[in-house]
C-alpha cells in the first residue's frame, strides 16, 4: 500500500511537468490565431501565459514592457494600463493592418504628445518595433539620442519636439525612405543641419527653437514642402535662389530671429502659393525685389527688423490679400499712395524707417550714416524691378482674392503639438 501511494506521488508531478511544458510550447501562428506567449516578461502574477492576436503583436510586447521600466516620471499615469497582451488598447498606442499583410495586426503608431514622460533614451525602444510608421512625443522629458528608425520600412513621420535632446542634428532621419513629416523643434540641438535633409520629399519641416548654425544651403529647395519652420537658430548666409523651386508646394516659411544675411532674392517672387513668409530679425540687406508683386496669395510678410532700404514698391501694396505687411525697422526712405492707404488701414507698419514725413521715424543722422556705410549693391541688379508675372497685364491689376484660415507655421512656436 505504501509503495502504490508513492506511485501515485510520482505519476502526479510527471503529470504536472508534461502539462507544464506542453503550455510552453507557443503556436505557430498564422495572423489569423492566437499567439501563446510565455517568456518571463508575458507571463502574469499566476503565471498565465498570455494570448496576442498576431505574432506581430507579441514581438513588441517584450520592448514596450522594457521600455515601461525605463521610464523614470509618469505623473498622469499614462502607463498605468500597459500590462496584459491587448497591446491595441495600450494608453498612446495604435494598431492597423501593416502594408504587406493585410489580414495581420501590427503596431502601427505612437501618440505620447503632452504625456510629460521621462525617460534617459528613447534607443531600443522605437528603433525595435518593425512595423512603427508614426512616433509623436511632444512634450515630454526624453533625452539621449534620438533612435535610428531608418531601418523601419514603413516610418515617415517623427515629431520628437519640445523634449530635452542635445547633441548634433538627428541625422539618422535622412535615412528615412518615406520621411514627410520631421519636428524636433524646443530641443537644444547644435551644429549644422545636413543638407541631405532638404532632398527628402517632405510635407513639414519643422526645426525652430534649437541653436543651429548651419548656412541655408544651396539645395534648400529641393524639398517639396509646405511648412518649413527654421526660427529662432542662428542660421547664417543669404535666402538661396533655389528656393524658387517650392514655387508650387510651400505655403509658409519662418525664418525669423536668425542671422540670414545678403539681399532678397528675385526668385521669391514665383512662390505662388506662398501665405506667410516671416525673416523678422536677421542681416537681410538691399531693395524689395518688386517681383513680391507676384505673390498673388500672400497674407503676411515680415521684413522688420533688418538692413533693408530705398523705396517700397507699390506693386507690393497692391497685393489683394495682403492682410499684414511689416517693414518696421529698416531703412526705406519712400512710400507711395497706395502703400499710404495701407498705413492708415493698419495694414503696413513702417516705423522706424527713414521717411521722414511719417511719424516715428529714424533721426537724420542714423539713415545718413547707413546710407553712407551699408549700401551695397546686390547680385543681379536688373532683376529687382522685373515682376515676372505681369509681362503683359498693368500691374495694378487686382488679384482675385482667396479665402484666407490662420496660418499653420506660427503654432510651432509654442511648445505644445500643432
Amino acid at each position: 500500500m505504501e509503495n502504490f501511494t508513492i506511485f501515485n506521488k510520482a505519476l502526479t508531478c510527471i503529470s504536472f511537468l508534461l502539462l507544464s511544458f506542453l503550455l510552453s510550447v507557443p503556436c505557430q501562428n498564422s495572423s489569423e490565431s492566437p499567439v501563446l506567449a510565455t517568456t518571463p516578461l508575458a507571463v502574469s502574477a499566476q503565471q498565465q501565459p498570455l494570448i496576442f492576436n498576431d505574432m506581430r503583436l507579441a514581438v513588441v510586447y517584450p520592448v514596450i514592457q522594457d521600455f515601461k521600466r525605463r521610464i523614470t516620471e509618469d505623473p498622469l499615469n499614462r502607463t498605468g494600463n500597459w500590462v496584459g497582451s491587448d497591446i491595441c488598447s495600450y494608453t498612446g498606442f495604435y494598431c492597423d493592418n501593416p502594408p504587406d499583410n493585410a489580414s495581420a495586426i501590427a503596431l502601427a503608431g505612437i501618440d505620447f504628445n503632452e504625456f510629460l514622460l521621462a525617460a534617459p533614451t528613447l534607443e531600443g525602444f522605437i528603433d525595435k518595433l518593425p512595423d512603427l510608421a508614426f512616433f509623436h512625443a511632444n512634450s515630454n522629458k526624453f533625452s539621449g539620442s534620438v533612435p535610428d528608425v531608418s531601418k523601419l520600412p514603413y516610418f515617415y513621420e517623427l515629431d520628437i519636439s519640445n523634449n530635452v535632446f542635445s547633441g548634433a542634428f538627428p541625422t539618422t532621419v535622412v535615412g528615412v525612405k518615406d520621411l514627410s513629416f520631421l519636428d524636433i523643434r524646443f530641443n537644444f540641438f547644435t551644429g549644422t543641419v545636413p543638407p541631405q535633409i532638404f532632398e527628402k520629399a517632405l510635407a513639414v519641416l519643422v526645426i525652430n527653437n534649437n541653436d543651429l548654425t548651419a548656412k541655408l544651403p544651396e539645395n534648400f529647395g529641393s524639398t517639396p514642402v509646405l511648412y518649413l519652420t527654421l526660427a529662432n537658430n542662428k542660421l547664417t548666409g543669404p535666402i538661396p535662389r533655389s528656393i524658387r523651386n517650392l514655387n508650387s508646394t510651400l505655403e509658409e516659411i519662418l525664418l525669423f530671429n536668425n542671422k540670414l544675411s545678403g539681399c532678397l532674392p528675385y526668385e521669391l517672387g514665383f512662390l505662388k502659393e506662398l501665405k506667410v513668409f516671416d525673416v523678422e530679425t536677421n542681416l537681410l540687406t538691399g531693395p524689395l525685389p518688386s517681383s513680391l508683386a507676384c505673390l498673388e496669395k500672400i497674407e503676411l510678410l515680415n521684413f522688420a527688423n533688418n538692413l533693408l532700404y530705398w523705396e517700397v514698391p507699390e506693386e507690393l501694396c497692391a497685393l489683394g490679400n495682403l492682410a499684414n505687411l511689416s517693414l518696421s525697422d529698416n531703412y526705406f526712405t519712400k512710400v507711395g499712395p497706395v502703400c499710404r492707404k495701407l498705413i492708415r488701414n493698419g495694414v503696413l507698419n513702417v516705423r522706424q524707417n527713414c521717411i521722414h514725413d511719417l511719424p516715428d521715424q529714424k533721426s537724420l543722422a542714423d539713415c545718413a550714416a547707413f546710407y553712407l556705410k551699408y549700401i551695397r549693391f546686390c547680385p543681379y541688379p536688373a532683376t529687382y524691378k522685373i515682376i515676372p508675372c505681369r509681362s503683359n497685364a498693368p500691374w495694378h491689376d487686382p488679384w482675385a482674392q482667396t479665402s484666407k484660415k490662420a496660418p499653420v507655421t506660427y503654432k510651432t512656436l509654442s511648445r505644445h503639438k500643432f
